[in-house]
This record gives structure tokens, C-alpha cells and sequence, in this order.
């Protein structure tokens, strides 16, 4: 083997590595910000092919980790994960080649700008496009980060994605061989020392105060599938629920969030959890399959009926049997509003409850269980974006209490069956910049890919 190849060949699997365990199910963050270096490093010495196909090869990493989740646990088709694969490895080699270009033709800062903006845009086409919102981007390899998912506030998961992939960009403007290469250092410092700024800013985001709390219990417990009321085995499991919500009250919860389609029901009207409500004097919210929709109903105290939210995002084939919502629901009386499961995938949820000026959500949910933390995290970024708590309770995945600043406060999973858990959430007053400004970097990203793409076509007639 060649020395040449041996070195690309290295740099192919450290990078691949680094995508393979820095992103996925259960991302390590850390690995996310050197993954692209090995290759950007290598790149500018390479034929555009070469460094194409080894961008490629460690990009397609992203996808094949979740390979066994993708098509044994949700039971997609082979050619959507192997589709899935390459649409990663694709979007990687991009990046790659955009930099490749652009050093070549010296205008390394636009190299290090564009590698990073590139990312930016793929994912916000990849959001408007894709039945499942913003699943895949690189922003939630980084919700473990608490200073750096303070970004999600300003300029949403596209200013995440953004710092992430300028970090190494950077570097490698630092380390590449170049004539030039004082200026290069001087660029990459100031870069680097702009995601220091946004670390900063995330730390002195987190040392703001409260202005109230909410206790919350959540609960799920192991039982059959959506089981209907009018059955022996529903009314059994809508006792222990009852027993459970008992138990939840006598430690203080306010309001009780149970999973995604616990029970199916042949009526809004559950005259047990509406009893409960009244007796305990707290808020039940349950998730139940009834009048066509897939429904969260909030049994309150004083109300004669339940206050009733539909999903908005259906999953595809899965929830066929529905019909989707179109309407937010607050709750009488408060700034708490409604959500299920995957309809907090999407940013329009975050989006709209932010203008209800709603300070917390409450979201049955039902996961696939080795997505339980991806999922429950995703959820807690449309949290940070919009600047609401969350309660959520899922089935086969995590119960997840988190404030606005994405601190998990409370968590646990039911994977060894009934779970639950009461907790206190700090609540804000907060109305985030992301939340009235919208997706407004990911435009100004586009912006730059202008600018650098006019840039070039200049060059290439000169």
C-alpha cells in the first residue's frame, strides 16, 4: 500500500469514526467538532474525486449508525436507509469539496465560512422537505453542551450547526500549509475565539433566575397496547394509572402528564381521570386515541369536559387511522400548552406556542425505545428555542422534565417497566430571539453560499 493511500485511508476512518459515534442515538459531542478535520486537512491535497469519495465514505457513517434503528426498529424499506446513508454521505463530501474549492483558489476564510453555512442550508432544506421535521440535524449531537445550546435561543439548531462546523474549519485554516498562512492563523484565531463568545454567552444565559416553578408529575406504565375503556384490560390499566396518580398528588405534583395513546376511548369524556382531577385538585393530561384524532385531553379541576388537543404531525403509515390538527391549545387560565409526541419535532410548534406566550408544554409521547433519549432531547430543543419548559411522558422511551434552558431536571425511562417521577421545573419569562426573528441564520447562510458561489463563477471567467 502507497503512503498516499495509507494517510487517506486513515483519515477516511478517523473521521468516519468521529461522525459514527459523535451523532446518532446516543451522541458523544465532543467527537462531533474534530470529525471533519482529518479531512479538511487532507482535502486541498487531493484530486476533487479522491477527496470526494473519502468525504463520502465517513459522512455515510452519520446514517449507517442508526442503520438498525432505521430499518429493524422502525421498518423502513432497505433503499430509504441506504438512501438515508448516502444522502449523509453526500451532504458531507459537499462541505468537503466547497472547502477543497475554495482553498485552492486562496480564499481560505471564505473556505472556512462556506464549509460551515453549506451545513447550515442542507439541514434547512432537508427540515422543509423531510415528513420528520428536524430529526438528523447536527445540533442535538450537542444537547448534553448547556453553554452551547443557549445558541438554539438566538438563532435556533442553524446556529448550532453553524459553530459546530466552523470549529474545525477554523483549525484547519490554522494548520494548512500556505504562503499566506499568518493571515490564515489571524482568521482562524478570530473564528475560534467567536465560539469561545457563544460558549460564553451560553454560561451567562445559564445564570439567570427563575421567576416561578411548576411541580410536575409524569408517569407510564407497562400494560397493553392502546387499550380500549370499554375492556376488561383497559379499565385494569386505567386503574393503576388512577393508583399512580394517587400516589403522584400526595407528593405534590400540580399536573400529571401520562403517555401518548394510553387508552383508546370511545369518548373525550373520561369520567375516572375528570373525578381524579377534581378530588386531587390537579391537571391530568393524558394521551388518547378518540373521535379520529390522536388526541392529549387535560382533565382540570373545575372544568365540566376535557380540554382537547389533536396531533398535528402524524408519523407516515404508522398513523394513517387519524386525522391531523390545526389549532394550539392553552389551557384556561395559564400559559401551558399542548403538544404530542412528534409534532415537537417541528419548529412550527415551538413557534406557535411562542406566540401564545406559552412558559410551558406538556406532551404525551410514545418512542421506539432505543430513541428515547434523542427523542425526549429533541423536544427539549424546541424548548430552548421558544423559551418554554417541558413535561413530557413517553412510552418505550424517557419521562423528561426540562426548563427553557435545556436543563433536564428530572429523567427517567421505562425500559424495565413502570416508571415515574415528580419534580419541581423552574419556569421564565422569557420571549427568545429565535422565537420572533424565525430561521433567520439559516437565511443568512444562504446568503453566504451567494456571495462565495458569485465569488467563484468570477474567478473561473477571469
Amino acid at each position: 500500500m502507497s503512503a498516499q493511500r495509507a494517510v487517506i485511508l486513515v483519515a477516511t476512518a478517523a473521521s468516519g469514526v468521529a461522525l459514527w459515534f459523535g451523532a446518532g442515538l446516543a451522541p458523544q459531542p465532543g467527537l462531533v467538532w474534530l470529525a471533519p478535520l482529518p479531512l479538511l486537512l487532507l482535502a486541498p491535497l487531493l484530486r476533487w474525486w479522491l477527496a470526494g469519495l473519502a468525504a463520502f465514505a465517513a459522512g455515510a457513517c452519520t446514517g449507517l449508525n442508526q442503520w438498525d434503528y432505521v430499518h429493524s426498529v422502525i421498518g423502513l424499506p432497505l433503499g430509504v436507509a441506504l438512501q438515508i446513508a448516502a444522502g449523509a454521505g453526500l451532504g458531507f463530501a459537499l462541505k468537503v469539496l466547497l472547502f477543497r474549492r475554495l482553498w485552492l483558489v486562496q480564499r481560505p476564510v471564505s473556505a472556512m465560512l462556506a464549509f460551515a453555512a453549506l451545513g447550515v442550508v442542507l439541514e434547512y432544506v432537508n427540515t422543509q422537505l423531510s415528513p420528520h421535521g428536524t430529526f438528523g440535524s447536527l445540533a442535538y449531537s450537542q444537547m448534553d453542551v448547556l453553554p452551547i445550546l443557549q445558541l438554539a435561543s438566538v438563532a435556533g439548531i442553524w446556529g448550532i450547526t453553524f459553530t459546530v462546523l466552523l470549529a474545525p474549519a477554523a483549525a484547519a485554516l490554522i494548520l494548512l500549509p500556505d504562503p499566506q498562512r499568518r493571515r490564515n492563523v489571524q482568521a482562524g484565531v478570530i473564528a475560534l475565539a467567536l465560539v469561545g463568545a457563544a460558549f460564553a454567552y451560553g454560561a451567562l444565559r445559564l445564570q439567570q433566575k427563575p421567576s416561578g416553578s411548576a411541580r410536575i408529575g409524569l408517569a407510564s406504565l407497562a400494560g397493553p397496547t392502546r387499550p380500549n375503556l370499554s375492556t376488561p384490560e383497559g379499565q385494569a390499566l386505567l386503574q393503576r394509572y388512577l393508583h399512580a396518580i394517587d400516589v403522584m398528588a400526595a407528593q405534590g405534583a400540580q399536573t400529571i402528564v401520562l403517555p401518548e395513546t394510553a387508552f383508546v376511548a370511545p369518548a373525550a369524556a373520561i369520567p375516572e381521570l375528570a373525578a381524579s382531577a377534581a378530588r386531587l385538585r390537579v391537571t391530568i393530561v393524558a394521551g388518547v386515541a378518540t373521535g379520529g384524532a390522536n388526541r392529549a385531553l387535560a382533565f382540570m379541576p373545575d372544568a365540566t369536559a376535557p380540554v382537547s388537543y389533536a396531533k398535528h404531525h402524524l408519523i407516515p403509515g404508522l398513523e394513517s387511522q387519524y386525522q391531523p390538527g390545526v389549532e394550539r391549545v392553552i389551557l384556561p387560565g395559564t400559559q401551558t400548552g399542548l403538544a404530542v409526541c412528534k409534532d415537537l419535532d417541528f419548529h412550527d410548534t415551538g413557534a406557535g406556542y411562542s406566540a401564545l406566550n406559552a412558559h410551558l408544554l406538556l406532551a404525551p409521547a410514545w418512542d421506539f425505545g432505543v430513541d428515547g433519549w434523542l427523542h425526549g432531547r429533541m423536544a427539549v430543543m424546541r424548548g430552548v428555542e421558544s423559551g418554554f419548559a417541558l413535561a413530557r411522558a413517553a412510552r418505550r422511551g424517557n419521562l423528561t422534565l426540562s426548563d427553557d434552558r435545556g436543563r433536564v431536571i428530572a429523567d427517567a425511562d421505562d425500559a424495565r417497566g413502570d416508571a415515574q417521577l415528580v419534580a419541581a421545573v423552574p419556569l421564565y419569562q422569557s420571549r427568545t430571539l429565535y422565537a420572533r426573528w424565525g430561521d433567520w441564520f439559516a437565511w443568512l447562510s444562504l446568503a453566504v453560499l451567494v456571495v462565495v458561489s458569485a465569488g467563484l463563477k468570477r474567478r473561473s471567467t477571469s
